[in-house]
């Protein structure tokens, strides 16, 4: 794998004594980086999407912790803060677990910088590790069809989901990708289409309501996307719309395959169905780009999330291995209790 080609990204950059995200809300057009130099600055780039994806939400968390306990503020008002944030992502609520349980064995600043670094470092090998194993389910000449960002920009590198497509593209299986959009912050059209025109792979963007139409046309086997929780029985929440494409990908025929590190596995939530979704303001999607597109007066719904069936899903990837048909037995094998 060539990773100097494919693995290029890195979203969340710890600087010593403060944090640079790249802003993704300005991505494609400006390449800015954004300097968190304390826990609330964090909590705001989290809230604001600044940074995304679950895999890097926990890990720019736990960096806000780290900058927390070097200005010897009080942790436990830091770890709410940051973790009512986003409220649907697990990877949030995991790596912040994780850094109080080090913060309860009386670990200072260097200790749970060191913490940090280690969940960073941890991610990348999950998504390489990932990569490995969803490719290896994909027959060569396959076309795939992506939702949202799941690569570099949503992770410590490389991506879960998108690490699948370029693992998959670098080993011949993969011939053609396509992307969804993603409305209504577009995602798909503005993040990962960026990440593949620079690493040279050719993709195609599609409007989200053409995807179904795309199936039908036979161009695409797989559908490939990510996950920011996945309940004890399977089901799974990820970027809104991602359950329509599981039902139009049953339809046609297509298989449907779910990426995401083991940290977003919540074997404590039974089912998608206690899985809480975020709304975001309407505003967002009343408008395209900032400018209101929509007619004063109109009202929106704006959830950010969707809970894919498990029977509507053909695999799971995770770092720990791939589950084929998952269930609650086959979650329980792989995860336990």
């Amino acid at each position: 794998m060539d990773y100097q080609r494919y693995d290029r990204i890195r979203a969340v950059q710890w600087q010593g004594d403060h944090l640079r995200l790249l802003d993704q809300r300005r991505l494609p057009h400006e390449e800015c980086w954004a300097d968190c130099r304390d826990a609330a600055a964090v909590t705001r780039a989290i809230g604001d999407l600044v940074v995304r994806g679950a895999p890097a939400i926990g890990i720019a968390a736990a960096w806000g912790v780290v900058l927390a306990a070097r200005q010897a503020e009080p942790l436990e008002p830091v770890l709410a803060m940051l973790r009512a944030a986003r409220p649907t992502a697990v990877n949030l609520m995991w790596a912040l677990d994780r850094m109080k349980a080090r913060i309860a064995e009386g670990a200072g600043a260097a200790a749970l910088e060191c913490e940090a670094q280690a969940i960073q470092d941890e991610d990348l090998a999950a998504n390489r590790r990932m990569g490995e194993l969803g490719a290896a389910l994909i027959a060569p000449g396959s076309g795939v069809l992506t939702h949202c960002n799941t690569g570099s920009l949503a992770t410590a590198g490389f991506g879960t989901a998108l690490g699948v497509i370029r693992a998959g593209v670098a080993a011949g299986r993969i011939a053609r990708v396509y992307a969804g959009e993603t409305r209504p912050w577009q995602q798909g059209a503005r993040l990962t289409m960026y990440e593949l025109v620079r690493d040279g792979i050719p993709a195609m963007l599609i409007a989200d309501s053409a995807a179904a139409h795309l199936m039908k046309s036979g161009q695409v086997q797989w559908v490939i996307v990510g996950a920011d929780r996945i309940a004890a029985n399977g089901d799974t929440a990820n970027k809104i719309g991602t359950y329509q494409l599981a039902i139009a990908a049953r339809h046609h025929g297509v298989k449907f395959m779910v990426v995401a590190p083991s940290s977003t596995v919540d074997m404590a939530t039974a089912s998608g169905a206690t899985i809480e979704i975020e709304l975001r303001d309407p505003a967002e999607l009343l408008s395209t780009g900032g400018r209101r597109s929509v007619v004063e007066g109109a009202e929106a719904w704006n959830p950010v999330f969707d809970v894919t069936p498990a029977e509507l899903i053909d695999a799971i990837v995770t770092e720990r291995g791939v589950i084929e048909k998952p269930g609650e037995a086959a979650m329980r094998a792989m995860f336990g209790a």
